[in-house]
């Protein structure tokens, strides 16, 4: 009976300390940045190319758009891209600001996930740097206990995608 008590009472630490964790982190927030050997225009243009994007996303399947605006602020699209599993996932990107070879900013609802991507732009002695705020919450609490444990995740695959466009835009 003893064994069942201190089973028992790890099991609700641990429960106590996940759902403790939506409490604390609201959001979970990263950083990634790439350096690219091209002109800050050329870098830029590419960037935005949404017939280009599945040269460095490779889970992208489709790109849709839903409502585009002449100065780009305010477009919605619907994307689908296939996990790792071959689940197709459907989710809109909205475009929350767009500021030629400045900033872009985009923000994807998908199934579980809400998260902004605070793309910078900026050029110096022949290099382009592309920064990446991003910010991800869940559609739900416990999503949202989950997502600081995948941080690195997230992260990994975020600066994954930015190595891929430099090798991408330095080969053309």
């Amino acid at each position: 009976m003893k064994i069942i008590k201190i089973i028992l009472g790890v099991i609700i630490s641990f429960a106590v300390i996940f759902l403790s964790t939506g409490l604390i982190f609201k959001e979970t927030a990263y950083t990634t940045q790439v350096e690219v050997q091209k002109p800050l225009e050329e870098v830029f243009a590419l960037f935005n190319d949404s017939s280009k994007i599945t040269n460095w996303i490779p889970e992208l399947q489709s790109i849709e758009p839903i409502d585009v605006k002449p100065e780009k602020t305010g477009s919605t699209y619907k994307m689908v891209v296939e996990n790792k599993n071959g689940e197709k996932i459907t989710l809109q990107e909205k475009v929350m600001a767009y500021v030629p070879n400045e900033k872009v900013t985009l923000f994807f609802n998908a199934e579980t996930m809400l998260k902004t991507d605070d793309y910078t732009f900026s050029f110096d002695n022949g290099i382009t740097t592309i920064t990446n705020n991003s910010v991800c919450r869940g559609n739900s609490y416990l999503v949202s206990c989950v997502f600081p444990y995948f941080k690195s995740v997230f992260k990994e695959q975020d600066q994954g995608y930015l190595n891929n466009f430099k090798s991408y835009i330095e080969k053309n």
